[in-house]
């Protein structure tokens, strides 16, 4: 390992009375792909956005290349070699704009640089950057043309056209196939050979496996644990990141009542391997899986918004295959999507009204709305779910993402179902949310059957009674959720674990 690029020491900052960074100390050597780690609210956005320039440190020092480093803008930060990728997309691309304009927007913004003067000479030099990513794009192509993993891929490339030092990459798989995650793995390793330090934030144990030369756990913003070597700490790390030993949750797994969901020989894809799954009353469930496999399809497959290849499901007995999300909901089951756009959130609206949207013929009659009952409704959603805003009347549209998030769990929480599906609960908020979110799930589940699609171990062991694994797009391991070995849930998500293993077995109930 080369020596220390970038040196954080004793680094302090406070948002009023929030002290979010506390002496915080950090080395990250050249050459060496770091891997952080820390759980919503630890201060990895913060430390982020003091590294690139957005936010000013309030003591301590940094050091880049041994030379005293206090970006005043991003663009600072660039020029100083420090180049971020942050985990919201629009953060690094301008939709309205093409794709050239994007990859070359920081020599745009320089005075009298003059791009349509250079035309030519911009779109070969886009192609030039795009190819270095195996982006296969037409440069003059408007961004907003583009899905989300291209975009990505965009603003990754876009950092990489800086020559950085040190390359800060917040989330940067979360939209990408494994296919394209793996381009990216190839150009980091090429720019740690080139002795750039990378910084890499991310959960997903799939990345930190193939990636990380170190890992850095975070929490409460200081340095929780550091684990480097031949032979990397995973459980340790993740230990450190939270506190706690990750196995160690206060669930009491309740005795199984009613079978309510019965699948059979369930085909996600025509290539895709059969399976069968039963899921009862009082039970939660908790479908974890990378990237791709296949935990949305298996989720919209239940909802009516895609149709399996073949297969049977049952609800209560009865044959279920719902050609709609309005077919799922006459029928009991009740989806919460990860994509609040998909949840039909009204920005006009407001909270009562976001709540009660889809079941207002219960609060109806005569053609009348009894907007009194559906305000009561909205007030005990709100008080059980600790969504911050004013009243129950307030705009959806002036509360965080995350308390916005609870409002579409609130809808679906609202009412009773045979079937609660809920893909990506706790998206976009913080740990002390997550864990409101998970008591309100796992208080209200009796008697009907949960299904939690989650992307994080950590989500999946603090509200699941069971945990299954998937991957291409088949149910591959499942475990329950008492004792269980976090390693033998990791290799199972990463693929590694033969079909055949005991923990595997399908879990049947009467």
């Amino acid at each position: 390992m080369n020596g220390t690029l970038c040196d954080l020491r004793g680094v302090d900052k406070s948002f009023g009375d929030n002290r979010v960074l506390k002496q915080l100390n950090l080395a990250l050597p050249a050459g060496s792909v770091t891997v952080l780690m820390g759980a919503n609210g630890a201060g990895k956005s913060t430390l982020v956005k003091i590294l690139s320039g957005v936010h000013a440190l309030d003591s301590g020092s940094i050091s880049l290349l041994g030379k005293d480093f206090r970006p005043s803008s991003p663009s600072a930060a660039i020029r100083a070699g420090v180049v971020t990728v942050h985990q919201n997309i629009n953060d690094g691309v301008i939709p309205d704009l093409d794709v050239a304009s994007n990859l070359l927007i920081d020599r745009l913004a320089e005075p009298g640089y003059g791009f349509f003067l250079k035309r030519k000479q911009n779109y070969a030099e886009a192609e030039r950057i795009a190819s270095q990513m195996g982006l296969a794009l037409n440069v003059r192509q408007s961004v907003a043309e583009l899905g989300v993993a291209d975009r990505q891929l965009i603003a990754i490339a876009r950092a990489m056209a800086h020559d950085p030092q040190l390359l800060i990459l917040d989330e940067p798989t979360s939209s990408l196939s494994a296919s394209e995650a793996e381009r990216l793995f190839l150009l980091i390793e090429r720019l740690s050979a080139k002795g750039v330090a990378v910084l890499y934030i991310s959960h997903r144990m799939s990345d930190i496996r193939r990636i990380a030369d170190r890992i850095v756990s975070m929490r409460d913003g200081e340095i929780s644990g550091v684990f480097e070597g031949d032979t990397l700490d995973y459980e340790g790390a993740v230990n450190a990141m939270l506190g706690h030993r990750m196995t160690d949750v206060d669930i009491t797994i309740p005795a199984p009542g009613k079978r309510v969901l019965e699948i059979s020989d369930l085909r996600l894809l025509p290539g895709s391997k059969a399976f069968d799954f039963d899921l009862a009353e009082n039970e939660i469930v908790a479908v974890t899986g990378l990237l791709g496999s296949g935990k949305s399809a298996f989720a919209q497959s239940l909802f009516g918004l895609e149709r399996p290849a073949s297969g049977q499901i049952r609800i209560d007995g009865k044959d279920y295959a719902p050609a709609s999300p309005q077919a799922a909901i006459k029928a009991g089951v009740f989806m919460s999507s990860k994509d609040r756009a998909n949840n039909a959130v009204v920005a006009d609206f407001d909270i009562t009204r976001n709540i009660t949207l889809p079941f207002l013929v219960r609060y109806s009659k005569l053609s009348f709305v009894n907007r009194s009952d559906e305000r009561t409704t909205a007030s005990q959603m709100i008080e059980a779910l600790s969504i911050v805003c004013q009243s129950e009347t307030d705009s959806i549209g002036t509360l965080s993402g995350g308390n916005q998030q609870k409002v579409m769990l609130a809808r679906w929480l609202a009412e009773e179902c045979r079937l609660l599906l809920l893909d990506e609960p706790f998206q976009g908020v913080d740990i002390r949310a997550r864990r409101d979110i998970g008591r309100k799930i796992r208080e209200t589940a009796k008697n009907r059957a949960t299904l939690v699609f989650v992307s994080e171990l950590d989500e999946a062991l603090e509200v699941a009674d069971r945990i299954i694994v998937m991957t291409e797009h088949s149910v591959s391991a499942e475990f329950r959720n008492e004792n269980v070995d976090l390693n033998e849930i990791l290799t199972a998500v990463t693929g590694a674990m033969p079909a055949e293993n005991g923990n595997a077995s399908r879990t049947a109930h009467a």
